[in-house]
């Protein structure tokens, strides 16, 4: 793989080449891309989803909007680290106009948009609709379906949901929101369709991050981008674009230092904890004096979480760095963070968050909550829109598909696509509203 082609500029639609130079300087395309993702109805839902806690009443615990705004500007930081060191490697880059704010703007991008596909309930949302169709009603549909559309069913994806949202047709709407297939790149971790599901040694094989519905643009963009092939012969499968390791590490980062900060701060571990974990990621840059300074809890930990992310940052950018022709090669089968300096002590902070945060009675009663009323809902707009397909509505069908936006009413031409419109349906809601719908449903 190689830079140049790794870096296109390229949108849905384009009939002619957009080169570096010519780009307006006040409005980078890279940028448009992060625009065009703020200003989406499916950013915003992320208000209201789970980062940890579903349905949480406190004020500082983080929703999945403020996390991945957060490991956007890690990713900023990240990139711009990367790409002034690329640029000195590869001058020729320096000669059709990049700069180091691009790398920058690309891994920001792809990061603010890493969770738009996730369903509400954090990601047993995800395995609740995979179960309703693998062990639930939704069984009933696997023989209408191949083996690949089934599989993307009953291993339900966000990260897959998030690309199909980020470049979905619509009437009137052709590419989505038409981002830059450089910044596409970088956001598709798992670059592979749902089958076959072999467990293998390579990061990226651990999901897959295509729907069969995405699968031909999806073969555009890889092919745009240079992306080498991967997996067997016949199936989709590609090596990551070099960009996604950096959107992987701010996202690593971020759920590590931040998910165990929301703990503590939610009394599920002790602040000493935090001491005696952290410290170890930040002995060499911090300052005594002013931690023994800070009189609140609160200051205390964002203290260490500055530092803590910082030193994670350079770790991450030095590896990445470090392994810069094996990643162009397609070679590198880790994540940054996997082979850093700090691996154990990160490894022990997620241990104990594991423990003491995801596995705690408040998170598990919700989280049971969630497949409840995600099931229920499944169930219900699947049935109303197969029975519009067949045009035998009952008058309740009637009422279940007037709850649905207008854009997804009609319903879709195969099966397949129809049980897939839902899923995505289901999934674009809050937390919140997913609640609300379902107390309509069963009248409460």
């Amino acid at each position: 793989m190689n830079w140049e082609q790794l870096l296109s500029l390229k949108r849905f639609g384009d009939t002619e080449i957009r080169h570096r130079k010519n780009q307006d300087e006040t409005r980078l395309g890279f940028e448009v891309d992060y625009d065009r993702i703020i200003f989406s109805d499916s950013f915003r839902s992320l208000q209201d989803k789970t980062q940890v806690v579903p349905l949480s009443k406190t004020d500082f615990v983080h929703t999945r909007l403020t996390h991945s705004l957060e490991v956007s500007v890690v990713a900023r930081s990240l990139g711009r680290i990367v790409g002034e060191q690329v640029l000195k490697k590869h001058p020729n880059l320096v000669k059709q106009g990049y700069k180091m704010n691009d790398f920058g703007a690309i891994v920001a991008t792809a990061a603010l948009a890493h969770d738009i596909g996730n369903p509400p309930f954090g990601h047993n949302g995800e395995k609740a609709i995979g179960e309703y169709f693998k062990n639930g009603n939704g069984q009933k549909y696997k023989d209408f379906l191949n083996k690949k559309e089934w599989q993307d069913l009953i291993d339900f994806e966000g990260n897959a949901n998030g690309f199909k949202i980020l470049t979905e047709n619509k009437e009137g709407i052709e590419g989505g929101l038409r981002l830059s297939y450089a910044t596409l790149g970088a956001f598709i971790k798992y670059p592979k369709e749902s089958l076959p599901k072999k467990p293998t040694n390579e990061i990226a094989d651990k999901k897959y991050g295509i729907f069969q519905s995405e699968i031909p643009f999806f073969n555009e963009v890889a092919q745009e981008l240079g992306l080498k092939t991967s997996g067997e012969k016949g199936s989709v499968a590609f090596k990551r674009h070099p960009l996604a390791y950096l959107v992987e590490a701010a996202d690593d980062i971020c759920y590590t230092i931040i998910d165990f900060e929301d703990g503590i701060n939610l009394g599920l571990i002790e602040e000493e904890f935090a001491l005696e974990y952290l410290i170890k990621l930040v002995k060499d840059t911090i300052n005594s004096k002013k931690y023994h300074q800070l009189k609140y809890k609160k200051d205390r930990l964002s203290y260490l979480r500055a530092l803590a992310i910082g030193t994670l940052i350079k770790e991450a950018a030095t590896v990445f760095l470090k392994n810069e022709a094996t990643i162009l090669e397609g070679e590198y089968p880790h994540s940054l963070l996997e082979k850093c300096n700090y691996e154990a002590q990160i490894n022990d902070i997620i241990k104990l968050s594991v423990e003491k945060i995801y596995k705690s009675r408040e998170v598990v009663e919700k989280e049971l909550a969630g497949y409840t009323i995600i099931t229920k809902l499944l169930e219900v707009f699947i049935e109303a829109t197969n029975n519009a397909h067949k045009g035998s509505l009952t008058n309740y069908d009637k009422l279940i598909l007037s709850l649905l936006p207008e854009n997804v009413q009609k319903p879709k031409e195969t099966q397949y696509l129809r049980l897939l419109s839902m899923c995505g349906y289901v999934s674009s809601l809050t937390d919140g509203f997913a609640l609300q719908l379902y107390k309509k449903l069963t009248g409460n």
